[in-house]
């Protein structure tokens, strides 16, 4: 028996590898998998561990043999009521089908809304069905990307989960877009603003807070945490904050709401309080999608270049897969404030 070898019988494990090189088990994985995202030190380490186990990777077999699966998974973490309610998924989708179109690779999409759907994902890409994965709209407390990470899966997410985020990451400007929504409102003369914020779970979300409270402080403006109204991004979520800013703060004079969806809730709770938009109420959504510009009056809101996100992440995704990439991307793009009837 070969003086490495731990187990009398039984085959040696990726995690026996991982121990033996001093690695962690993503590490390893990454080193088995071909991925250039290691040191030469870090290679040559696991290299011989997998020697002196006489470990036998599957996946590496595979990749030897040529045999991939030609298919990438756009997976989104949400239930299919917010998939389809929402202009934003839709663009995403567009984005990444416009930038696989001239590629032999399949685009599968996959809504996980249940934690029974979660692990049978999980079982999915445990068996490496997928060459890489896609992944949009993902929460803080998401244990998929560690997954990922763990199986040395390609993948690249929209939406970092925070600000260390380690998977390569495509994003807009949060933050700016944010920060230049409430600018405008006080260049209009708004001194009471008011803001619906996305789930603060989602990082986003935080980020567009964190532009809301630099703009008011750049402004001069008291800090008033009753102007501050979180919600989920959907149109019932923005009417239900809006109630409860009008009963906090009735008098307040802006509202810059975290997406156009939301906007679109404020708006109706406006009307039926008996607010007029903009000369009451000025009204700022994010997004500038359809709901934006289809509203009455037409919504100001941020644009977001939601297609070019998702062209720009099956692109760097590709990249991975093909072994292109030496460090994971954060790749971050602009937004732009469209100014309409409603501000």
């Amino acid at each position: 028996m070969a003086a490495g070898r731990v187990r009398s019988g039984g085959r040696p494990t990726l995690e026996e590898v991982a121990a033996r090189a001093g690695v962690g088990r993503g590490t390893a994985s990454r080193v088995i998998n071909g991925s250039p995202r290691v040191s030469a030190q870090t290679r040559e380490a696991v290299e011989a561990a997998v020697a002196e186990l006489g470990y036998v990777p599957n996946r590496a077999a595979r990749a030897l043999a040529g045999n991939r699966t030609d298919a990438i998974a756009l997976v989104v973490p949400e239930p299919e009521t917010r998939f389809f309610a929402e202009p934003y998924f839709s663009d995403i989708v567009r984005g990444v089908g416009a930038a696989l179109a001239d590629t032999e690779m399949q685009l599968l999409l996959t809504l996980v809304g249940s934690d029974r759907e979660r692990r049978r994902l999980a079982q999915y890409l445990t068996a490496h069905r997928v060459d890489g994965v896609l992944l949009v709209s993902v929460h803080a407390d998401d244990p998929l990307p560690d997954l990922l990470e763990q199986l040395g899966m390609p993948s690249v997410i929209s939406g970092r989960r925070n600000a260390a985020e380690p998977l390569a990451s495509v994003d807009s400007d949060n933050f700016e877009g944010a920060r230049a929504a409430v600018d405008h409102l006080v260049s209009r003369g708004r001194r009471s603003i008011a803001t619906i914020t996305g789930r603060l779970e989602v990082y986003g979300a935080q980020r567009r807070l964190d532009g809301y409270r630099a703009a008011v402080a750049a402004a001069g403006l008291a800090p008033d945490e009753r102007l501050i109204a979180p919600a989920d991004f959907t149109e019932e979520g923005g009417a239900h904050a809006m109630r409860e800013l009008l009963a906090r703060r009735p008098g307040l004079d802006a509202v810059f709401a975290a997406s156009d969806v939301m906007a679109a809730g404020a708006r109706q709770v406006l009307r039926e309080a008996g607010r007029r938009i903009p000369d009451d109420v000025a009204l700022v959504g994010f997004d500038d999608s359809v709901v934006a510009r289809h509203m009455d009056p037409a919504l100001t809101s941020v644009r977001q270049p939601i297609e070019e996100m998702g062209r720009t992440m099956a692109r760097v995704l590709l990249d991975e897969i093909a072994g292109r990439q030496e460090e994971r991307p954060r790749i971050v793009l602009p937004t732009e404030l469209v100014v309409r009837d409603s501000s």
